[in-house]
């Protein structure tokens, strides 16, 4: 009885006001229930940008600042789109990616990745705790005989002086992802291999292995395929090959139960992340990274799969 009368008097006093703000004081009371729908979506669900890492602090630039006109750099980009057109629709009459149908069927190896110079280096991104007010570092750079890549820096699990952050000390190194023609997303095909194929030189440290796949919907833009990568140490190289069945399905860190097989045609990128909670200096040399078909690997996926619509 006391809140019906509290909602009246509020009514009688916005008689007078305007509609656009009697509209804002309603619901701001929360006077008008939310309709619920099949149909109805969140604020929150709908834009996928709002979310802010803790300590991070929020853009309020206007959307229009974000613009920068260069005429030159206009058609030099043009050129550059219709160029990569041009020779994607060539490729297609060549073969699978651009190779005969007979080389693409007895492909047995592929090397994705081999450093070479400084412009592979500009195929991945480095990024580590500092993002969120942490303080590991993180480093890429050619190694001594500038044939290989060298991830090195120093990981540090004190968390930012945020008050929310309770857990720190990650350092990650990925592949950008890559593109045609006018930005759309290429995704890599190794349908025809069944293991990946890596020659890295480590310092002991137990590392994980990230594979990112084309998803279906927007809210599964965190799931990663994942597995366990052990270094030696030592001056020593190590060949290490890791079947594609091995690699479980996780959302930021967490595995999730319902598992189902990485889908090889649609992959987008590979990372290694570091978070073993061991504060100190780290390094990684990695040679080349690849795809191989290994035939004495029969098995399609290691772990239980949940059974839709069982019979009865």
């Amino acid at each position: 009885m006391l809140a019906l009368t509290q909602v009246n008097m509020s009514l009688s006093k916005i008689t007078h006001v305007p509609p656009v703000r009697l509209l804002c004081f309603i619901c701001q009371r929360h006077l008008l229930a939310p309709v619920s729908s099949p149909f109805s979506v969140s604020r929150r669900a709908a834009s996928h940008d709002e979310y802010r890492r803790p300590g991070q602090t929020r853009d309020n630039s206007p959307p229009w600042k974000n613009f920068h006109f260069n005429f030159s750099k206009g058609v030099e980009g043009m050129w550059k789109h219709f160029s990569l057109m041009k020779s994607e629709f060539l490729d297609r009459w060549t073969g699978p990616e651009g190779k005969p149908l007979t080389e693409h069927i007895l492909e047995q190896n592929r090397v994705i990745w081999e450093f070479r110079g400084l412009d592979s280096l500009d195929q991945w991104t480095v990024s580590s705790d500092r993002e969120i007010g942490g303080r590991s570092e993180a480093y890429l750079k050619l190694a001594r005989n500038n044939t290989t890549c060298y991830f090195y820096g120093t990981l540090s699990s004190a968390p930012p002086r945020d008050g929310e952050t309770r857990y720190s000390g990650y350092c990650t190194l990925r592949s950008k992802q890559t593109l045609a023609s006018f930005d759309r997303k290429k995704h890599y095909d190794w349908t025809s291999f069944n293991t990946l194929h890596l020659r890295v030189r480590g310092d002991g440290r137990p590392w994980m292995i990230n594979i990112g796949a084309e998803t279906y919907f927007s809210h599964q833009k965190d799931d990663m395929y994942s597995y366990f990568l052990y270094t030696r140490g030592g001056p020593y190289w190590q060949d290490v090959k890791i079947p594609f069945s091995k690699f479980f399905l996780a959302s930021r860190g967490r595995i999730q139960d319902d598992q189902h097989p990485l889908w090889l045609d649609k992959v987008n990128t590979v990372g290694f992340t570091l978070g073993d909670k061991a504060e100190g200096p780290f390094q990684l040399e990695i040679d080349y990274i690849g795809v191989c078909k290994d035939t004495a690997h029969t098995e399609e996926f290691a772990y239980e799969l949940y059974k839709r619509n069982p019979e009865v």
